[in-house]
């Protein structure tokens, strides 16, 4: 197994080898698991950190479930790598938007373990919201962030795991700011037309950060080479902590992007149809700008007004 540095990138891959990622990953797609494994293990032998870690999770997928089940994979993979960087700028971005909107109530959609949210808060200052409300489906992750906001002066509100729409469901409040980072592209596009359209009644203005995806038709040959690579990219990025970013993470995204069986963790999107979604669900203003540069796509933030 070719080995690197975090932030740096494997060695190059023959074309051959990129051809056998590619087929590892249609035969995993049309539920030949054994042919993908064999695929996978020719890759690996050539080197390929992709194939050596999809070999691995075809042999003994690490759960059936939600990669936010067991959060420990998500946390090491947010914590190293490309992310460390990402997520500071992501964090200034909030940061920036407080100050812009002063708001003093926030609902923060997908917080996580808090990476991006606490910085910011911090970095905010004064015009930091002094009244922050979770929503988050992973009671792991949940708790830490709701601890680390405990010991803030910032009134905390969570009615305990969940998604976006149990809490448009049960609730009635309105909010100042509304923000959300790397997690709506987790909600199916349709589902997130329909709460977004729910939700613009009930804030002042919106925060969202995303990647802007742009990928070759999803089924194609371009489209699985594209994965292929961008995925090979940036597991190199890992070194003490690439198999547990492996197993538990990225090779569950990947398959679950291709394979109908398998559970799907993500459906991403440009940033223009990302506005245009926003524009359909009752948003006006909508801005956007670059964040940061990233192995898998570069990130952007979008800003918003809503009907509140």
């Amino acid at each position: 197994m070719t080995d690197s540095t975090p932030g740096g990138t494997s060695a190059p891959l023959s074309d051959t080898t990129v051809q056998d990622l590619v087929l590892t990953l249609q035969l995993a797609a049309h539920g030949d698991r054994f042919g993908a494994m064999v695929s996978a293990a020719l890759a690996a032998e050539a080197g390929s950190l992709l194939g050596a870690a999809l070999e691995q999770y075809l042999t003994d997928p690490a759960g059936d479930g939600t990669v936010y089940d067991a959060p420990a994979a998500f946390e090491a993979f947010i914590r190293g790598g490309g992310n460390v960087g990402l997520y500071q700028r992501t964090s200034a971005a909030l940061a920036a938007t407080y100050r812009d909107v002063r708001p003093t109530t926030l609902l923060e959609i997908g917080c996580g373990d808090g990476l991006a949210l606490l910085p910011a808060l911090d970095a905010a200052g004064g015009a930091a919201p002094t009244s922050v409300e979770l929503v988050e489906p992973s009671a792991a992750l949940l708790g830490q962030c709701t601890a680390a906001l405990a010991a803030r002066d910032i009134s905390v509100t969570t009615s305990g795991p969940g998604t976006l729409q149990d809490r448009l469901d049960n609730s009635d409040s309105s909010w100042d700011l509304a923000e959300s980072s790397f997690a709506l592209h987790a909600l199916e596009p349709t589902v997130r037309t329909e709460q977004l359209r729910r939700l613009a009644p009930r804030v002042r203005r919106l925060v969202l950060v995303e990647f802007d995806v742009h990928v070759p038709e999803p089924g194609t040959d371009a489209h699985v080479r594209e994965l292929a690579i961008r995925y090979e990219k940036g597991l190199a990025e890992y070194t003490d902590t690439r198999d547990l970013v492996a197993q538990g993470f990225l090779a569950p995204v990947l398959i679950g992007q291709l394979a109908p069986d398998a559970p799907r963790a993500t459906w991403e999107q440009p940033r223009e149809a990302w506005a245009a979604q926003l524009a359909e669900a009752g948003f006006t203003d909508i801005t956007t700008e670059d964040v940061s540069p990233y192995w898998w796509s570069p990130a952007f933030v979008l800003r918003a007004t809503g009907r509140a």
